[in-house]
């Protein structure tokens, strides 16, 4: 059914798709017809539960940060059979994001180039949307950025800021400085920079969580632009400077291998089915890097059970989709389970955890 509809939907300009689905999943909440969406998409085996950073998570199929920034539907998207949903980024002061058209289909890749520039409505605003986040039924992470008139020197302020004001919301938390769409903010992925950072929110932290909150999980969410030597760098800093995950990885500005004859020019990340193989090869490298230490959110290029087992067994202890449930619809998250389990039997696995790193 998904592709009568998209065939509609791929008709009309992206972003406003995009803002289509948003209300429509917003009606859904009014409505109260979420439970009709359970009923649709949902998947339960225990073979899938697992326990990360502390967390349950009910399968390991989450929808990354991107989808949701406002965190206005996590509940009905949580409805779709998703394990976790990941919303963001936000950052402290509303924004409105890159100038419009920045947002590109690249169907024959299966592929999506976007220039949002972290469009938000501002912390505050998603703290109160997300005042009911513990009842969403699956954990939900909250994916904070800076904003873009803030200088790098300045970047921990911002960051500290989101955690002011939305620590006491989410199971877990990530730093996004991987995002291309901000200008110089992978500058912040330096080493020094890196250190920097991470200690001024690791020490937010622990000052909200001395006046008595809850403490969560700090994931940082790096780039696959990185070299190798790099990429060991920054991960094996994070680490060390007390980050809880990694999540591999966000966008790339990497045009290699496209053939579509529209778009790829268009300045942005590119994400989707082109990005698949990178990402599981970085997921492999950080596994072998830091995968002893702390677990690792597989994304880039799932559209399919398959896609999402091969990062699993490249080290991923959880894994994201965002472009796979554009062109493979609401569904998505049922399948890639239902086949995960199909896999697992195959191989002779009983529980989701024993797939981690096998392929290392």
């Amino acid at each position: 059914m998904y592709h009568l509809i998209k065939n509609q939907l791929f008709k009309l300009d992206p972003e406003h798709a995009h803002e289509r689905t948003i209300s429509a999943l917003q009606l859904a909440k009014k409505t109260g017809t979420t439970g009709l969406l359970r009923q649709m998409y949902g998947f339960s085996d225990k073979r899938l539960e697992s326990e990360v950073l502390g967390i349950k998570f009910p399968n390991p199929v989450g929808l990354a940060a991107g989808f949701d920034k406002n965190a206005e539907v996590y509940r009905p998207l949580a409805a779709l059979g998703f394990g976790f949903i990941e919303v963001g980024t936000m950052t402290p002061v509303a924004q409105p994001g890159n100038d419009k058209p920045r947002l590109f289909r690249l169907v024959d890749d299966k592929s999506i180039i976007n220039r949002m520039g972290f469009n938000n409505h501002g912390a505050q605003t998603v703290a109160e949307n997300l005042a009911d986040y513990a009842n969403a039924g699956v954990p939900i992470g909250v994916n904070i950025g800076k904003n873009k008139t803030t200088p790098n020197e300045n970047a921990a302020d911002d960051y500290e800021k989101c955690l002011d004001i939305l620590y006491p919301y989410g199971h877990y938390f990530v730093i996004n400085i991987s995002s291309p769409n901000t200008p110089n903010l992978r500058d912040l992925q330096e080493t020094e920079s890196l250190v920097q950072l991470i200690k001024a929110i690791r020490n937010k932290a622990k000052d909200l969580e001395q006046k008595g909150a809850s403490e969560k999980p700090i994931l940082l969410k790096v780039a696959p632009d990185m070299t190798d030597e790099h990429m060991r760098d920054v991960v094996q800093v994070a680490v060390a400077e007390g980050i809880s995950g990694i999540i591999a990885t966000n966008t790339t500005l990497s045009r290699d291998g496209l053939i579509s004859p529209v778009h790829t020019n268009e300045a942005g990340g590119l994400s989707g089915r082109i990005l698949a193989a990178r990402s599981t090869e970085w997921v492999r490298e950080i596994y072998q890097e830091v995968g002893s230490k702390v677990p690792i959110i597989g994304v880039g290029g799932i559209f399919n059970g398959d896609d999402a087992y091969a990062k699993i067994r490249a080290g991923a202890s959880l894994v994201q989709v965002y472009t796979g449930m554009i062109y493979e619809g609401p569904g998505i998250a049922k399948a890639i389970n239902k086949r995960l389990v199909q896999l697992m039997e195959r191989d002779g696995f009983t529980n989701i955890s024993q797939v981690i790193g096998v392929d290392r």
